[in-house]
């Protein structure tokens, strides 16, 4: 499984690009009134996720719970521990905004398609990649927001978590159960029609990328900072991937886990969502000029775990391919 620099990614770019060539329409006020398209766009990506996501597929990989508990710890705990270390070791040179996007990224679930397709390509325990991808985009919209009310509360930063869950609920949890309720109706219909879902999905959040940085251009946030910080956040989410996916290796092996299994753990307990992440930011974030700013280090990881993992999934799917061809000689 190669890495394609897609169309979604040649979109991002787009998005932030026009985002600072011209910010007004998707500015606050601008006549795309992002205040309520967003809310709208966010509710529509959840809805497809939720009419998308087959629950009966869980059962196939649920009782396996030692790698379940790799995977979930390494999302919700080790990555955010790793967070709290970024921003207490960059306390004097890396600024708030971008301490803040970086504890996102670590406080965000891991990834559904990737994760899954990784899998697949490596040949590695489709099931368990399954369970806990769903797993933790459910899980998510829970632990996400209490992650960043703490770490905020902690740095003497307001957070009001009540409304920002009353958001979740109104614009996260309701539309996926109202995608899932729809399954039985329209469950057939998506899946002849996934690719063309997956392109209104992909361009509602490019449409949010575009506002979150038509905002942060609209109030000069970018004016204070120079190249540097497009240097720190590459660097700063380089390392980070790198140690998680080491570190999944290393545990999965002390684990003892099948190959299959640790293969699965190691795309699912890397990765982190940005098709759930801009839009949950909205919600979490949606008064903060700056939003922009601090999706960036999400923004960078992205590509970053799709490179990478396509080159190993290429690296142990030949792997596998061999020891099999032994086993039959």
């Amino acid at each position: 499984m190669k890495f394609k620099f897609d169309w979604f990614l040649k979109g991002m770019l787009i998005a932030v690009g026009l985002a600072f060539l011209w910010p007004a329409p998707g500015a606050k006020g601008g006549f795309l009134q992002p205040e309520l398209l967003n809310k709208v766009g966010i509710a529509l990506v959840f809805f497809l996720n939720g009419l998308a996501l087959s629950l009966n597929a869980l059962k196939d990989g649920a009782l396996r719970w030692r790698v379940h508990l790799l995977i979930q710890s390494c999302t919700f705990l080790v990555f955010p521990i790793l967070g709290w270390g970024i921003l207490k070791a960059s306390g004097g040179w890396m600024s708030p905004d971008l301490q803040t996007g970086f504890f996102y990224l670590c406080a965000l679930p891991s990834t559904v398609s990737s994760s899954v397709a990784l899998t697949i390509a490596a040949r590695g325990n489709v099931a368990v990649a399954v369970f806990n991808a769903t797993l933790s985009s459910l899980i998510g919209v829970i632990l996400t927001p209490l992650w960043m009310a703490w770490i905020l509360g902690q740095s003497g930063g307001g957070f009001a978590v009540g409304p920002v869950i009353i958001d979740l609920l109104i614009w996260v949890v309701l539309p996926l159960v109202a995608g899932q309720l729809a399954r039985p109706a329209l469950g057939a219909w998506a899946g002849r029609n996934k690719a063309k879902i997956q392109i209104v999905d992909r361009m509602t959040i490019l449409m949010l990328v575009y506002t979150s940085f038509a905002d942060t251009v609209q109030e000069g946030v970018w004016s204070n900072y120079g190249p540097l910080v497009l240097v720190e956040t590459v660097v700063g989410s380089a390392l980070l991937f790198f140690f998680v996916l080491a570190l999944t290796r290393v545990l999965a092996q002390a684990l003892k886990l099948p190959a299959e299994d640790g293969i699965a753990a190691v795309f699912c307990g890397s990765k982190k969502t940005l098709a759930s992440g801009v839009p949950m930011a909205h919600l979490i974030f949606g008064a903060n000029p700056a939003l922009g700013l601090i999706l960036l280090p999400i923004m960078i990881y992205h590509p970053l775990q799709l490179a990478v993992g396509g080159v190993l999934a290429q690296h142990w799917a030949a792997q596998g391919a061999g020891e099999a061809e032994k086993k039959a000689a």
